[in-house]
């Protein structure tokens, strides 16, 4: 029996080295159950807030949205480890919930239902595509951080740009940027809960929503294609 071992122990350790372990690790999958349950709960508290947005017909807000936003992101790094971060990620969530009313309301008076739908769909699509083929493959994606990282910050720059520009080319392609971006990044960052790059599921759960967040805008311009406005 012992002469098997070390053949044992040699495939154990080629399938850490070559990220094909069989299980996870009881840390990880602590925070990845803790992550897509906290999740789950914001999303649908975001849904909720667009539907009151939009019953309110709150306003756009534009560029404005940027300064809670980034205040909440600030604010939850610095609370994360405690209680504090789970209410302020409702509150971020809700927020960027009611930041959707005013859009949805638009892509609704010209548009129709069918946009939005569409864009629901696939969003939930490639969410569960990216996280599924990541939790069975176990890829190890450390590697793409420092790209995902740049090609996030030019797809902000230029949309921002673009703000002012209004140049429908240019806004299509940041759609494509940022659908392209944003669904290797919930790939980035499931890898990374399972492999240990991430153990706190309060942050993993802000970047993954705000990752669908962006995912779903994307598709919704691609879907109104054609509209009116």
């Amino acid at each position: 029996m012992d002469q098997h071992r070390p053949n044992s122990r040699i495939a154990q350790a080629s399938a850490v080295a070559t990220g094909q372990s069989t299980a996870l690790d009881p840390s990880a999958l602590k925070v990845l159950r803790n992550t897509y349950a906290l999740l789950a709960m914001t999303v649908a508290f975001s849904a909720v807030t667009a539907v009151a947005s939009m019953a309110l017909n709150v306003p756009y807000l534009g560029l404005w949205m940027l300064l809670p936003y980034f205040g909440l992101l600030w604010g939850i790094e610095k609370t994360k480890n405690s209680s504090m971060g789970i209410v302020l990620t409702f509150a971020l969530t809700g927020f960027m919930g009611l930041t959707l009313g005013p859009i949805l309301n638009a892509y609704l008076q010209f548009r129709g239902t069918g946009p939005i739908v569409m864009a629901l769909g696939g969003t939930a699509a490639i969410f569960f595509a990216m996280s599924a083929y990541v939790l069975v493959t176990k890829k190890d994606l450390s590697g793409m951080g420092r790209f995902l990282m740049i090609g996030m910050v030019i797809a902000f720059v230029a949309s921002i740009a673009n703000i002012f520009m209004e140049i429908s080319a240019l806004a299509m392609t940041t759609s494509a940027m940022f659908l392209g971006i944003c669904s290797l990044m919930i790939a980035f960052q499931t890898s990374a809960i399972i492999h240990g790059g991430e153990r706190n599921y309060i942050s993993a759960t802000v970047t993954l929503y705000v990752m669908l967040y962006n995912v779903f805008l994307s598709l919704l311009s691609f879907a109104g294609i054609g509209g009116d406005e």
